[in-house]
C-alpha cells in the first residue's frame, strides 16, 4: 500500500479494546495506553509520542513516528477484522519543542545516531531548518516528507 495514498485519503480505525484508545484528543497517553504496533505503554516515551485522531473522538497512541507510518502501511495487520475509515488527524512530537505537529506538515530525519524507544526512529521536525540542523549535527541520512515514508523506509529502520 502506498502511504502518501493512505496518507491523502485518511485513515481510521474502528479500535478493539487491545488499542489504545482516548476520547480527549489534546489530552496525554494514560499509563495503561499501548501503541497498538509494538504493545509498548506509551506513556513512558512523552518526547516521542505521535497519535492518530479518528472522526469519533477516538485516538491512538503511538510510542514514535516508526511505529505510526507501521500503522498507517497496513492498519489490519495490527487490528485484525478492521478497515481503515475517517482519520482527522496525525501527529508526532517535534524532537527540539517537544510539542505536537502535523505529520503531515512535518520534516522526519532518518538514519540519524539518536534513536527512539523502539531503536532506528524517524525523528520528527516541524521546522525544516532545525531538521536540517538535526541532519548535519546527527549524521542522518534524508530529510523525508509524510508522502515520502514507504515500506522501503520503514524496513530500513529494523
Amino acid at each position: 500500500m502506498n502511504l502518501s495514498r493512505v496518507a491523502g485519503a485518511g485513515v481510521a480505525l474502528l479500535l478493539l479494546g487491545a488499542v489504545a484508545v482516548a476520547q480527549e484528543p489534546g489530552k496525554r497517553p494514560s499509563p495503561k495506553d499501548k501503541c497498538p504496533v509494538c504493545g509498548m505503554f506509551v506513556s513512558k516515551y512523552p518526547d516521542w509520542t505521535a497519535t492518530v485522531a479518528f472522526q469519533d473522538g477516538g485516538l491512538a497512541w503511538f510510542d514514535g513516528a516508526k511505529d505510526l507510518f507501521k500503522f498507517l502501511a497496513d492498519p489490519g495487520r495490527f487490528v485484525p477484522g478492521r478497515k481503515a475509515t475517517d482519520v482527522r488527524a496525525v501527529t508526532v512530537t517535534d524532537y527540539y519543542g517537544v510539542t505536537r505537529v502535523d505529520a503531515k506538515e512535518a520534516f522526519f530525519v532518518a538514519g540519524s545516531d539518536v534513536f527512539g524507544p523502539m531503536g532506528k526512529e524517524l525523528v520528527p521536525f516541524g521546522k525544516k531548518t532545525e531538521a536540517e540542523e538535526f541532519l548535519r549535527d546527527h549524521h542522518g541520512k534524508k530529510i523525508l516528507r509524510f508522502g515520502d515514508v514507504n515500506r522501503t523506509v520503514l524496513e530500513g529502520l529494523e
